[in-house]
């Protein structure tokens, strides 16, 4: 049983009338997206690529972005500074990144893909390109153009 405001003239507050129900919301829906497509891309990544979601994320963004700091990584694959750790050093023990000290901060360390990394990132970038496929696929190519130009003046707006 769901738990909504009382409308007007009902008991308790009465509900803003400009409120949206809380399904209804922005934030809500793209949250619920945010999840019921991450539960997917879970199972995608472990049963293509072996990974898990953050490691695959990881390997997807120092691909696109190499070299990385993990501070950058982080922002690049929307994970914490730990996450970012762990997942790159996942990447290093697996193979697939190299880790070399920073010559611009002698504490931080660089990454970048090896020979290894570079054929598994371009299986990630297959599975993101599918699974991109498989989440638009119910809108029309002039819908995905629409909702990608209203998603980048949201970002812009919000950034």
């Amino acid at each position: 049983m769901s738990k909504r405001r009382a409308s007007p003239g009902g008991l308790g507050a009465p509900a803003a009338p400009s409120s949206p129900a809380l399904e209804r919301t922005l934030t809500w829906r793209l949250h619920r997206l945010h999840k019921l497509t991450d539960l997917q891309s879970n199972r995608a990544y472990a049963e293509h690529t072996g990974m898990s979601i953050s490691d695959g994320r990881c390997l997807a963004a120092i691909g696109s972005f190499a070299p990385l700091s993990v501070n950058d990584l982080a922002a690049h694959a929307h994970l914490t500074k730990g996450q970012a750790s762990r997942a790159a050093q996942a990447l290093v023990d697996a193979g697939l990144v190299s880790k070399t000290a920073s010559n611009a901060d002698g504490r931080g360390v660089v990454l970048s893909l090896t020979a290894a990394g570079n054929t598994a990132w371009h299986r990630v970038m297959q599975l993101i390109a599918q699974r991109n496929a498989e989440i638009f696929g119910c809108l029309n190519s002039a819908e995905q153009q629409q909702l990608s130009t209203l998603l980048d003046r949201l970002l812009a707006h919000s950034g």
